[in-house]
């Protein structure tokens, strides 16, 4: 088999298995639009350089790096989306308001294991930080998060 035709097929099947998840952190960084875009970026950056990459310790953590200096350039507020007119009892009015108000470290790693169910393991591994850092910033994340919609605490 040719070296191309090899690089090809382990980065076909490095993305099936990366990309959801790198989307999910991208979206959660950055909004749905911006999110989706440095997702795209990171990957094409994560092609371009794939024989360099795939001998990385982390080429996920390293490519979601790349997708927030890419999402970076471009990226303005407001990150959520605003509540829907007619307030979908699933979706706290509030809250992406609220999400807003986080540092961008506290929201990521909030939306990953709350919304996407991701383990503290998969979301330190991902943002480069230790376990320990993750739950401080799911601690302090989920308190102002509380606090801004009138949950105490």
């Amino acid at each position: 088999m040719a070296l191309d035709s090899m690089l090809n097929e382990t980065y076909t099947s490095f993305v099936e298995n990366v990309e959801p998840r790198l989307r999910q952190a991208l979206v959660s960084r950055f909004g749905p639009d911006e999110g989706r875009d440095a997702t795209a970026e990171a990957l094409a950056y994560g092609w371009e350089h794939w024989e360099r990459i795939r001998g990385m310790e982390n080429p996920a953590g390293y490519l979601y790096r790349v997708g927030q200096h890419r999402g970076m350039r471009r990226w303005k507020r407001p990150v959520m989306p605003a509540a829907p007119a007619h307030h979908d009892p699933i979706i706290e009015p509030g809250l992406p308001k609220a999400l807003e108000r986080l540092s961008n470290r506290q929201r990521t790693a909030v939306l990953l294991v709350h919304s996407h169910g991701w383990t503290h393991e998969e979301v330190a591994d991902l943002m480069g930080v230790s376990v320990s850092t993750v739950r401080n910033h799911l601690a302090r994340g989920m308190k102002k998060l509380r606090r801004a919609l009138g949950g105490g605490r």
